[in-house]
């Protein structure tokens, strides 16, 4: 372990410092953190444990409905996602009925994509292998806003994503199909660093590694029963608690081990999982030969995630290109060029329209400071600069029809 490396095995306690490296991640320490057994007794409201997972199914609505228990209970869920098994099941979340209409919203959706054609994008799965609704968020609201009132009226939603990230959070949804034959994604963490490579997530200091999961909330309804042979969500309970997890999950002596000891719940139509962005998953594959697998992923982000200011990047490009274009011809150094693309442009590929914009032969879309400094590196014309940032910003903004 380098001078810069922070304690690897768990970011438990005080917030890590240093930079964390691939040599740092080690099975054995890994092994420590997620081999324990979740006792059922740290959470009384909950009706069972299974399979390490917390499983919440008659007692909480009780507890939720009381405004002088309910915070008992959102500790209680937040105490599962921190530093319990970081996974938690509400049986029943969304009522069946309701999730029936939605499905049908759904593949409407995905009915019309098909026809319309185009490219279809994943994060962990080959382009084209799951029939996805990315933004189906707004989709649905649009498409039948009175199914879109019911399903989110449900207090599972809030309830958790209070509990994880406080008020003034953004929900986001995606709806992905797992059709018939359908293989298991690689198991990963997801957004934030999750949705890096290696070097990428190795360049955030380790209080970033400690401190994005607390930004973001994983939830997925299932539209469908869901039994193991359908292939639900595989999980490695306690794995968000290894601190240098963002990079070990790139490591195949881990994922081996998580191919070996992960756990796979069975779920009932309208039932509700939610998890600390930091637990190792992937969805399972579906050996049913007449299954359409489908579950809304939710993914729900802390208000905090946000600038201050808006800044008109775009505007910024158009100015300083010339200048940097300048410098690089008399000269200046790469790191120069660097820390002005860095303050100038967009350095984050979200939020976008994923329809448009789409993660396809990468994790993630390009970003406007990735554009600003390959123009730059290209020696592009100005014109050709302002064309591209123009049309990175068309495929940005959602564009549901009808709206």
């Amino acid at each position: 372990m380098s001078t810069t490396s922070p304690t690897a095995a768990t970011h438990q306690g005080p917030v890590p410092t240093g930079w964390y490296q691939p040599s740092d991640c080690r099975l054995d320490a890994f092994r420590a953190v997620v081999e324990q057994t979740t006792d059922s007794a740290d959470y009384p409201h909950a009706d069972e444990v299974v399979d390490n997972v917390v499983v919440y199914a008659e007692r909480w609505r009780r507890v939720a409905d009381d405004p002088s228990t309910r915070r008992d209970l959102q500790t209680e869920v937040a105490r599962v996602l921190a530093s319990g098994p970081g996974i938690a099941v509400f049986r029943g979340a969304v009522d069946e009925a309701v999730v029936d209409r939605a499905t049908d919203a759904f593949r409407r959706l995905i009915d019309e994509q098909k026809r319309a054609g185009g490219a279809a994008g994943d994060h962990f799965a080959a382009p084209g292998s799951n029939d996805r609704v990315w933004g189906a968020l707004d989709k649905l609201a649009v498409a039948d806003p009175e199914t879109f009132a019911a399903y989110y009226a449900s207090d599972v939603l809030a309830l958790v994503s209070e509990a994880w990230l406080g008020p003034g959070y953004q929900v986001t949804s995606q709806v992905n199909v797992v059709n018939p034959g359908g293989q298991a994604q690689v198991a990963h963490r997801d957004y934030h660093l999750g949705f890096m490579d290696l070097e990428r997530a190795a360049s955030f200091p380790a209080q970033v590694h400690a401190l994005s999961p607390a930004l973001t909330l994983q939830g997925a309804v299932a539209h469908v029963d869901m039994p193991v042979e359908t292939g639900p969500t595989l999980y490695l309970p306690h794995s968000q608690k290894y601190g240098a997890g963002y990079l070990a999950y790139h490591d195949p002596a881990f994922t081996a081990y998580f191919e070996e000891h992960h756990v796979q719940l069975p779920l009932a139509k309208g039932d509700g999982a939610f998890f600390n962005p930091a637990i190792f998953h992937g969805a399972g594959t579906n050996r049913t030969s007449d299954v359409r697998r489908m579950a809304n992923l939710l993914q729900v982000s802390s208000a905090f995630g946000r600038a201050m200011e808006t800044v008109d990047t775009r505007a910024i490009c158009r100015a300083v290109y010339p200048v940097l274009r300048r410098w690089r011809a008399e000269g200046a150094s790469d790191r120069t060029i660097a820390n002005v693309v860095a303050a100038s442009a967009e350095g984050y590929p979200f939020p976008t329209h994923l329809d448009l914009d789409q993660p396809v032969g990468s994790l993630v879309p390009q970003t406007e400071a990735e554009l600003l400094q390959r123009a730059v590196d290209e020696d592009w014309e100005t014109s050709r600069l302002v064309q591209e940032v123009e049309a990175r910003r068309a495929r940005r903004h959602s564009q549901v029809p009808g709206a």
